[in-house]
């Protein structure tokens, strides 16, 4: 369920059914019924396990930096559906969201989408009605069947690949890089990271299907310590506020996809776009010594595991986690048991939540226990020796996130 859409859909008698149904004949019938708003609009698109949010910040970052107005449709969302659509760093407001919603109505979309079909309608129509220069798009789920599927970009972006969502995108890495893989059009150039060898080789075929210029991180372009090396460009001396490694790569995706959109870019406002970058929700400190990092599959919390290392060596590190059933819930712990014995187990309002009395069940931790209240419990101070991490799920995250600013 999407925070907040209900109170459009029903304000304005649009229906649409909370299903995830990969394929795009409906997005394309509903686009159709709307002019094709998507097609105005210069876009980036980004798809992948791991990372869209972090390359999508620095890219807007970037881009604003020079000069552009930037369009950006993410999911989920931070606080409501309001945050999932933004201009310039600002949420869509309710007044414009009503405005859309009546044209969607008008234009007949009533009952032929999923929830996040009629979003991403609202989105590229928003785009459209704004005139931004640039939209930066990033897929729902998978990358070929997904809504947003349906644009021609200036460039596509695929930083990870790694297992997920393996109910509806297949249970190898070959599978699921298939629809990633998806993203990749005609003759458009396409920017990835280090995949393992096993999806790069998919994505490299369908490189060579679409006669799509392949930039690959590593090869075609480097990040070596703070300095970015490609043949257009080398950017040295880079600062970020987002920390570890794995962000210096995603950091290098977006300096490689904005040197693709045919932009000069210079090196200056590159450096000052990088160094103002910021993603809610990815190593956030939201109260003192109490962060917020979304880590929800393996390959993210080994991310989220590093990045404690090189950050807080000498800390004490407590977990406080809810986690969706659907995920490696088991491999997602033994990785964070590597730097914590102290875990804090919640439940959350998602009907694909894992229970706390069933997560705790599957945690090998010394120290373990639930709590129901974890909004007290995280505005009780933390001492100076140690950190707790909230993560797990970026659903928790949101539904956290709104109690915390209400106690606040």
């Amino acid at each position: 369920m999407i925070t907040g859409f209900e109170h459009y859909k029903e304000k304005w008698q649009v229906n649409s059914e909370n299903a995830i149904k990969p394929g795009l004949d409906a997005m394309k019938q509903a686009l159709a019924l709307l002019n094709h708003p998507e097609q105005d609009t210069a876009c980036i698109h980004v798809a992948g396990t791991n990372g869209k949010g972090s390359t999508i910040a620095f890219l807007e970052s970037i881009l604003r930096e020079h000069g552009k107005t930037v369009g950006k449709f993410t999911s989920p969302c931070i606080l409501d559906v309001h945050d999932q659509i933004q201009i310039n760093g600002e949420k869509i407001t309710p007044k414009e969201m009503d405005t859309l919603f009546q044209e969607m109505k008008e234009s007949g979309l009533d009952g032929k989408c999923t929830d996040f079909e009629l979003l991403t309608c609202a989105a590229f129509l928003y785009f459209k009605k704004q005139k931004v220069d640039i939209a930066l798009i990033e897929a729902g789920m998978g990358g070929r069947l997904d809504s947003t599927n349906v644009i021609l970009p200036l460039v596509s972006v695929i930083p990870s690949i790694s297992l997920e969502h393996t109910n509806f995108l297949g249970n190898t890495l070959s599978e699921i890089a298939a629809h990633k893989a998806g993203i990749v059009k005609q003759g458009i150039p396409v920017v990835v990271g280090k995949l393992p060898e096993e999806a790069l080789n998919i994505v490299k075929q369908e490189a060579v299907n679409k006669n799509a210029s392949l930039y690959i991180l590593g090869e075609e372009f480097t990040m070596e310590n703070d300095c970015f090396i490609s043949p257009e460009l080398q950017v040295t001396s880079l600062e970020r506020k987002l920390p570890g490694v794995h962000q210096g790569e995603n950091m290098a995706l977006a300096i490689m996809a904005f040197l693709l959109t045919g932009n000069s870019g210079e090196a200056k406002l590159i450096k000052r776009g990088v160094a103002n970058a910021t993603l809610a929700g990815r190593f956030e400190e939201v109260l003192p010594n109490v962060y917020f990092d979304g880590a929800h599959n393996p390959a993210s919390v080994e991310r989220l595991v590093a990045t404690i290392r090189e950050q807080f060596p000498r800390k004490n590190i407590e977990f406080v986690i809810g986690m969706l059933a659907e995920k490696d819930v088991d491999t997602a712990l033994r990785l964070l048991e590597t730097v914590s014995t102290t875990f804090t187990f919640v439940s959350f309002d998602n009907e694909r939540a894992m229970k706390a009395k069933d997560l705790i069940k599957k945690s090998h931790a010394v120290d373990r226990r639930i709590i129901h209240d974890p909004v007290k419990y995280l505005l009780e101070p933390v001492d100076e020796h140690s950190i707790k991490f909230v993560t797990g799920s970026l659903y928790l995250l949101t539904a956290l996130r709104a109690q915390l600013l209400r106690e606040k």
